[in-house]
């Protein structure tokens, strides 16, 4: 054998040993995990109900009911990497929500939804437009805490973004949206991947 063909056999596999390496250091990280939970208040879906307007989780992401906090949708963290604490970052969320006005039979969807750290929202793109929205701006009292590499957000109160509110009157033909109305409050638990 010559050896321009020893060469590009043993390059190959060289090649081939750096390629199972890394799949197996990918295959062995942790992926991100962790949950965002909407808690909408009862006062929100009484006067959502009374206007026709209802929000509803689409999976992955799940509904739950208490009656003393309300409804909630928790969203199931796909990945994303960043710091609370330190206010950068973003994180993908699974999952979609969907509003629909019964009075106008008007419906909207959001899919590859997230939590923009560096803009302290929850955004949305809207099915069908590519279109990225800012649906909810956590508010009122924030705390931000960490244990080991999870980290944790709650805010007791979670109010529609002014783009969010538009968006929505606009696309459901309603105008029961308006800027900085309360819908309930927010939480997050984040554990980056390793």
């Amino acid at each position: 054998m010559s050896r321009l063909p020893v060469r590009i056999a043993a390059a190959a596999a060289g090649l081939a040993l750096v390629a199972t390496v890394a799949s197996a250091s990918a295959a062995s990280a942790a992926p991100a995990s962790g949950s965002a939970v909407i808690h909408e208040s009862n006062a929100f879906f009484q006067q959502a109900a009374q206007a026709g307007i209802v929000a509803v989780p689409l999976p992955t992401a799940t509904a739950g009911y208490d009656s003393a906090t309300g409804l909630s949708a928790g969203f199931p963290v796909t990945g994303g990497s960043g710091s609370l604490r330190d206010f950068y970052g973003n994180i993908t969320l699974g999952g979609g929500l969907l509003f629909v006005d019964a009075k106008t039979g008007s419906a909207v969807s959001f899919h590859q939804l997230s939590f923009s750290i560096d803009n302290w929202a929850v955004t949305g793109v809207a099915d069908g437009t590519g279109t990225t929205v800012t649906l909810f701006d956590p508010a009122g009292n924030n705390s931000v805490t960490n244990s080991g590499t999870t980290q944790n957000l709650t805010a007791d109160s979670l109010v529609l973004d002014a783009a969010g509110a538009q968006y929505l009157d606009g696309r459901l033909h309603t105008t029961f949206f308006t800027a900085g109305q309360s819908v309930g409050s927010f939480a997050v638990t984040f554990t980056p991947a390793s």
